[in-house]
């Protein structure tokens, strides 16, 4: 969907021979295989409702986050529209597209399988899962500019294809004039001397301390949301993944 090569250190699985665009069909069954084995051992349980419309509303919400990075990557122009590049629509894209998958999905259901469904709990839990998710991608995007792939497992592609990225968000609110034009002219380009460009401009507006100050500023900002609204679920649970991602390389 969005070009890339690799994935956990392996290569897409459109990308394996005889596969292409038939691995469209293959996540299809993927997705089908959720419910088939949802209505095998859950289906006579109290919470088997409010689970599939987890998983179905959790689908939509990333079908959202997913079209949006998509959308605004995309573009026809010779010069990339920098107007496009805005924390606003760099938080909504990873709200959808990341935080409600990734972290808010897996401690819902473990929130209902346990038997907790009152909505203050789960309000509690999104709040937190969804700030989680937030500083998971502004690390995702530090470490497809700056991590080695070798540890990552990927090949970094977000100043190629043009992604509102943490950092060229950042970049553009310290950018003066000359700067900016230089990212028109070379940001969402796939040829080395423009990549080169962008990651030397980056260099300069010093983006890498601006990440570190970021990191530090977040995980306490984390730790005191869980600390303070954590009040009727076990916080340790919530640090413990807090720690797991704090100055994360992969």
């Amino acid at each position: 969907m969005d070009s890339s090569t690799t994935r956990r250190g392996q290569p897409c699985w459109y990308k394996m021979k005889n596969v292409g665009m038939i691995a469209i069909n293959d996540s299809f069954y993927i997705e089908s295989c959720i419910y088939i084995l949802l209505k095998k051992y859950l289906r006579n349980k109290p919470y088997y409702a409010d689970i599939l419309d987890l998983f179905h509303e959790t689908t939509f919400k990333t079908i959202h986050g997913q079209c949006l990075d998509i959308v605004t990557a995309s573009s026809d122009e010779k010069q990339t529209d920098l107007s496009k590049f805005t924390m606003g629509r760099f938080t909504t894209t990873v709200k959808y597209k990341t935080a409600y998958y990734s972290f808010h999905l897996p401690v819902a259901l473990a929130l209902f399988l346990a038997g907790i469904g009152d909505k203050e709990s789960h309000a509690v839990s999104e709040k937190i899962l969804l700030e989680m998710g937030h500083f998971f991608q502004v690390q995702d995007d530090y470490l497809d500019c700056y991590g080695d792939p070798k540890v990552t497992g990927k090949l970094g592609s977000d100043i190629e294809d043009n992604k509102c990225s943490w950092l060229i968000v950042k970049a553009l609110e310290k950018v003066d004039s000359s700067q900016k034009q230089l990212l028109q002219e070379h940001y969402g380009k796939a040829d080395a001397d423009s990549i080169h460009i962008v990651k030397s401009l980056y260099s300069k507006l010093n983006l890498k301390q601006t990440y570190v100050e970021y990191e530090e500023e977040s995980y306490e900002k984390l730790c005191r949301i869980i600390e303070e609204e954590c009040t009727s679920l076990p916080k340790d649970i919530f640090f413990s993944f807090a720690q797991k991602i704090y100055k994360r390389e992969k």
